[in-house]
């Protein structure tokens, strides 16, 4: 034996050795990317819908997908992703042999990389697991796990990771995603040219990307239907109909995000799901679309009207906003929930962030306790001033509250009081009843951190329009509060639901709350609240005003529907003259309540007296009474009485 076939056979073998080492050492290592497409466990995006199931926007992170099994992909579809991508795809072993001689023969004629010649189950572990570097060695990592993973998974599971994993152009990732962001379709009710549009994306999704060069996405969907014709899988009549057809294309935004306050307080919430936004959840609010769509129309009317009557001052467009709540009075529903006027200037929520001085507001509350405590409406209180001595760190102080209007009325029934609103009287009755009472009621009703002295008597503490409409359920509710409930139910991609169940608190019996909502429909037929008024429903509600019209409030329902309104600057000053709440929140409480009534014509339009409740004519004036509330009886009454 020669010298040199030795040294050449000596070679072989360390070459041999060398190879199987080498091709041992990546097996080792494509060992450790099995799992990732084994246990392929793609981000999912949440969804939330609405009430009648409407579709109010889409979470999620980095990408945007939502998962579909293969029993969900049409065949149709499957056809034309193997006619452009691997025509042998259910014949080769995972790595096509044939493909991966001619694209060397391109690729060498063209003295570049022009063509790859992976099959998909190649390109699904170069999209999952691999980089995608041109090296060799990547390359043959590639083709080992190719073949390791088609002993392991089968071809449909192949397919459907495939599917489901690639990028489709515009932000969608997955075919369902694409297939509902560029068409609005599910892929069942895709045509077969709309098919082609979509398998063609992934070679290149943003050039092909239909929104941004539609005719170049048809020419190349016009290829994939050429090359299933030439295989015979589609007929020439099915070709030609498809090669004249040109889909309509959506260039919808990814998250269709319609109630954007909405959003975040779900996410807020929700903060504890750690995989809220890649979970693929469903959530489904109490939330109605067209209650949301009403209300932000009634919150920006009123805010209108507001820099109407404010045109000199050029900062109050900028300073001003407001907030609008509206909740299903029976079940504690939130239908509506609108944090400004404006969210692209603004995400703040003033819904449920912020904290503003309820003033008058808190009037309500107060006649509550009062007549919970023995009194009846007709109960007289003076409507004189007072002035009040106190000390701060040792300095003397005076506070000499007064009605908004200079005028004294001397002695006022409750029911006169709390339908104009008197400061005077009001301070009186809390006085009369017994602040401790008066102070345990307002925490009670669910009011917190509230100073312990007088001022509470002119709502001096605050609340969020949400927690105001909370508490105000004890009126709109007859005397049962019910947490406000943003969300129904939510669903895990298993099917599992959860639903959230509100916790209820009967504060007071339906017949002595209804001694109060009698009060407020004179408020708006008669006092403060006429701007309130809607033609054809019967509503109730208070108006609230702070020092200097810094905050603005209506607080009101109808007879199931109840809506919280609040208008003022995000500087805490003041509005500007004449402000009050029932000037700038009233008109827009009064707006909603007008278009709901022409959206929902069969909604509840009487207030039902509940069991209970007296109804007396005394001196030409109507007064309602329960066996707790019973009238003061004077020589000169003239009565006619129905008890109920």
């Amino acid at each position: 034996m020669s010298n040199f076939f030795r040294i050449f056979v000596t070679f072989c073998i360390i070459a041999g050795i060398t190879i199987i080492f080498f091709v041992s050492q990546l097996y080792s290592e494509v060992r450790d990317d099995t799992d990732k497409i084994v246990h392929y466990k793609p981000p999912i995006a949440t969804q939330i819908f609405d009430k009648k199931n409407r579709l109010v926007a889409n979470l999620f992170e980095e990408e945007f997908r939502f998962y579909a099994s293969f029993e969900e992909i049409p065949p149709r579809l499957i056809e034309a992703l193997l006619a452009i991508e691997d025509t042998l795809f259910f014949e080769h072993p995972g790595v096509n042999l044939d493909a991966i001689v001619r694209a060397m023969i391109k690729n060498i004629k063209n003295a570049r990389y022009a063509e790859g010649g992976s099959t998909i189950t190649q390109q699904l572990i170069k999209n999952v697991a691999l980089t995608r570097d041109k090296t060799i060695e990547r390359k043959i990592k590639e083709m080992l796990l190719a073949l390791q993973i088609e002993t392991i998974l089968s071809k449909e599971e192949i397919l459907e990771r495939y599917l489901n994993h690639t990028y489709f152009g515009h932000g969608f990732y997955g075919i369902k995603t694409a297939s509902i962001g560029y068409f609005r379709k599910d892929m069942d009710e895709l045509s077969l040219k709309e098919m082609a549009m979509l398998v063609s994306l992934p070679r290149a999704p943003s050039f092909y990307d239909p929104t941004k060069n539609y005719d170049f996405s048809l020419g190349r969907a016009n290829n994939v239907l050429q090359r299933m014709y030439e295989l015979g899988w589609i007929d020439k009549d099915e070709y030609d109909l498809s090669m004249a057809e040109k889909p309509i294309v959506y260039n919808d935004t990814l998250t269709k995000n319609v109630a954007p306050y909405v959003v975040d307080e779900v996410q807020r919430q929700l903060s504890g799901i750690s995989d809220l936004k890649k979970g693929g959840y469903k959530i489904y609010l109490n939330i109605d679309l067209d209650y949301q769509a009403l209300a932000e129309e009634a919150l920006y009317f009123g805010y209108e009207q507001i820099l109407a009557r404010h045109k000199k001052d050029e900062t109050l467009q900028d300073k001003l906003n407001g907030a609008f709540v509206v909740l299903e009075s029976g079940t504690g529903n939130i239908l509506a929930l609108v944090g400004g006027v404006d969210y692209k200037k603004s995400n703040f929520n003033r819904a449920t962030q912020s904290k503003r001085q309820i003033g008058s507001s808190v009037k309500p509350y107060l006649y509550l306790t009062a007549v919970n405590s023995g009194l009846g409406q007709n109960y007289e209180i003076p409507d004189i001033a007072r002035t009040y001595e106190y000390r701060v760190n040792g300095e003397r102080k005076k506070w000499q509250p007064k009605n908004y209007t200079s005028s004294l009325k001397g002695f006022v029934t409750l029911r006169e009081s709390l339908t104009k609103s008197l400061n005077l009287a009001t301070i009186n009755l809390v006085e009369e009843v017994g602040f401790d009472r008066m102070y345990s009621g307002i925490l009670n009703y669910g009011f917190s951190n509230v100073p312990k002295d007088l001022t509470i008597s002119l709502g001096s503490f605050v609340a969020s329009p949400l927690e105001m409409a909370r508490n105000f359920m004890v009126f709109s509710n007859y005397g049962v509060v019910i947490d406000p409930q943003l969300m129904n139910k939510i669903e895990d991609i298993n099917g599992n639901v959860a639903y959230f169940k509100p916790d209820t608190h009967e504060l007071t019996e339906s017949k002595q709350s209804y001694l109060i909502v009698d009060i407020l429909q004179n408020v708006i037929n008669n006092g403060s609240g006429r701007r309130a008024k809607v033609e054809g429903l019967e509503v109730a509600g208070k108006t609230g005003t702070t020092n200097d019209n810094v905050d603005a409030w209506f607080c009101g329902f109808s007879p199931s529907i109840e809506a919280i309104v609040w208008y003022g600057k995000d500087d805490n000053t003041p509005m500007g003259y004449s402000e009050t709440g029932g000037v700038a929140p009233a008109p827009a409480f009064s707006y909603f309540f007008t278009k709901l009534l022409e959206l929902e014509p069969g909604l509840p339009r009487k207030f039902k007296k509940p069991e209970g409740v007296g109804d007396k004519v005394i001196n030409g004036e109507r007064f309602l009474y329960t066996d707790r509330s019973p009238l003061k009886y004077k020589e000169r009454e003239t009565s006619s009485e129905i008890l109920f």
